[in-house]
């Protein structure tokens, strides 16, 4: 006969050292041939969605209580260096709206320094997961979790847009959700109509342009210009009208000149602390102010690797490619740590930015550094013109990405259509998102969501006892041997309601047959589980056979030594087997009178 070999399968996403992760993607697009073609896509790809983010990046930077210029400056490094570095080909990065809830506490209670200094330490969060190959944890966060969380976002961030887009004049700013709601609700007397009217304008014009006019030209290069010629001319013609532009609101200090709206500079170096701490005072470090902004890191690590990896998934799905999601967390985390250090907030992969890509053309990481090129040219180049944009204008435009991002679709879905399970993780992860925040919102929903599996696993698991002449039985077997079969994992969910059942047969039986074919995994206390009901049996002098143990449960009996440990425990490899001992033991003992001591071991047998 000849020699087979065995061939075993290396993931190489497992086996490559980490010298190979950064570049991949960009490697991996030059390495399949990048033509002139291609750079021409890359190019126009590129500059459309340069600018689809450049209003969405001033409005992002505003919704967290920070100046618009600080969003422009993390499209432009957090977008440059993810795609350079990243594992993904079509993947364009930025700040998004699904921080909002996570960012605007930390920047009101610790100021614009703590909220970069928060975003710095979630880089080096995010960094650790990429070196431990977390990536692909996405797969296991259940999808009523991320559906919940998202859609509370989402309720979040359009429910605070009111302020801007109703012009409402805040005494305070809360840094919780329902507080600033009632906050709002005590302004409702300072609402500005005219304000109302553009925003509403601009929502409209987002709405209708694609889907009457066309979907060419990306929507918000069209709504934000009319936007603010309107507001110049309302104002320009009736000097008693106020609307409140980037301009009106936004003042920077630039060589000691004092500049309205956004700079006309790039971003420099700095240090983050050098931002300033709450309401404009100077920043303290601490032991204490690190602790308090430490969760905030934490849930900007978090966050910033769920989006940016669902992101990249849906980007695999659009553009026919594969990410590298290890590779993809290092450079997000490299990003959010140098980001920082040119005033920008914390960044994570752009699901809306990233499909205008690809729909666009982009097809390597080149778009999305021509894209951080793009806003950083017009922030050169335009910065003036930028200042006379309406707040409300760029309210109306988040209101959108709420509701896109919201998935009312699948929110519907799941509520018409799912298991009642689904529906309460569903239902918890909103709530506490909105309520709470979105740490709580995932934290609670994944907990919950493993507690009911665990219940519908002890469901799943099921026991039979067979005796006699039962049809799945070889044979007729005789009185006082029970054959005992288990289904389904043992684990600590299960293990204790499949051990209980015993107590059924433990006055009749004599031997009990343990059959675990269909018992593919057990856990520590599964085995705890197991181990009492054989100290019971043996108690009871009743002969104990375990047949048909799969490798995982064998392996763990054998660590455990259950062969050394009870001495009225045999290991057979089929039920035939099994009965056949079962019978020899009735045999021996009725031929001693029923006094016969347990036999010694067979020879050695599979254990």
């Amino acid at each position: 006969m000849g020699k087979h070999t065995s061939v075993r399968y290396v993931d190489p996403s497992r086996s490559r050292p980490f010298r190979a992760m950064p570049f991949i993607a960009l490697r991996q697009s030059f390495r399949e041939g990048y033509g002139k073609v291609q750079l021409k896509n890359d190019l126009l790809a590129g500059l459309v969605v340069g600018v689809v983010a450049l209003p969405l990046s001033m409005a992002l930077a505003i919704a967290v209580n920070a100046p618009p210029q600080q969003g422009l400056y993390t499209a432009i490094i957090a977008g440059f260096i993810v795609a350079f570095l990243g594992g993904s080909r079509s993947q364009v990065t930025g700040p998004t709206a699904a921080f909002i809830p996570i960012l605007l506490p930390i920047c009101v209670n610790y100021g614009l320094g703590g909220l970069l200094l928060a975003g710095m330490m979630g880089g080096v969060i995010l960094i650790a997961m990429g070196l431990l190959r977390l990536g692909r944890m996405i797969e296991y966060i259940p999808h009523p979790v991320t559906t919940g969380f998202t859609a509370g976002i989402a309720t979040v961030i359009g429910t605070l847009q009111f302020k801007d887009l109703l012009g409402l004049q805040m005494t305070k700013s809360s840094d919780h959700f329902l507080e600033r709601v009632h906050d709002m609700w005590l302004a409702r007397g300072s609402a500005n109509g005219w304000e109302f009217l553009i925003g509403a304008g601009t929502l409209a014009i987002l709405i209708l342009f694609p889907k009457y006019v066309t979907r060419r030209i990306p929507a918000p290069l069209v709504a934000l210009p009319i936007a603010a010629l309107s507001a110049w001319l309302l104002t320009r013609n009736h000097p008693n009208i106020h609307l409140t532009t980037i301009a009106s609101k936004f003042h920077t200090m630039v060589n000691g000149h004092p500049v309205d709206g956004i700079p006309q500079v790039p971003p420099m170096p700095l240090l983050p602390w050098s931002l300033g701490g709450p309401k404009g005072q100077p920043f303290h470090f601490d032991f204490n102010m690190l602790q308090g902004i430490l969760p905030g890191a934490f849930a900007i690590a978090m966050l910033g690797a769920i989006e940016s990896l669902l992101s990249a998934v849906v980007a695999d799905g659009m553009a026919g490619t594969k990410h590298d999601p290890d590779a993809e967390l290092l450079a997000l985390g490299v990003g959010n740590i140098i980001c920082p250090f040119f005033g920008g907030i914390p960044a994570t992969g752009a699901i809306a930015r990233t499909a205008t890509n690809i729909r666009s053309g982009g097809r390597s990481p080149v778009a999305a550094m021509v894209h951080a090129v793009t806003v950083l040219i017009v922030v050169l180049a335009l910065a003036p013109l930028i200042g006379y944009l309406p707040m409300a204008a760029l309210a109306g435009l988040l209101m959108l990405v709420a509701y896109n991002m919201s998935e009312l679709k699948h929110f519907r879905h799941i509520l018409k259509v799912a298991p009642k399970n689904d529906v309460a993780v569903l239902l918890v992860c909103y709530g506490l998102t909105v309520v709470i925040d979105m740490v709580y919102g995932v934290y609670y929903g994944v907990l919950l969501a493993a507690l009911l599996f665990m219940r519908r696993m002890i469901r799943l698991s099921k026991t039979r006892i067979l005796s006699g002449s039962h049809p799945e039985l070889p044979r007729t077997i005789p009185d006082g041997i029970f054959v005992y079969t288990i289904g389904g994992p043992l684990f600590f969910g299960a293990a204790q309601k499949a051990m209980e059942t015993l107590r059924v047969i433990a006055d009749k039986a004599r031997v009990v047959i343990f059959r675990m074919e269909a018992v593919p995994d057990m856990d520590a206390t599964g085995l705890v589980a197991l181990e009492s009901a054989l100290e019971r049996l043996e108690r009871q002098k009743i002969f104990i056979i375990l047949c048909e143990v799969q490798s995982q449960p064998r392996k763990l009996m054998r660590d455990g030594h259950l062969k050394e440990r009870f001495k009225t425990l045999r290991i057979r490899p089929d039920v035939p087997a099994a009965l056949q001992l079962a019978e020899e033991h009735l045999a021996r003992k009725a031929a001693s009178g029923g006094t016969s001591q347990i036999m010694a071991p067979p020879p050695a047998s599979p254990a």
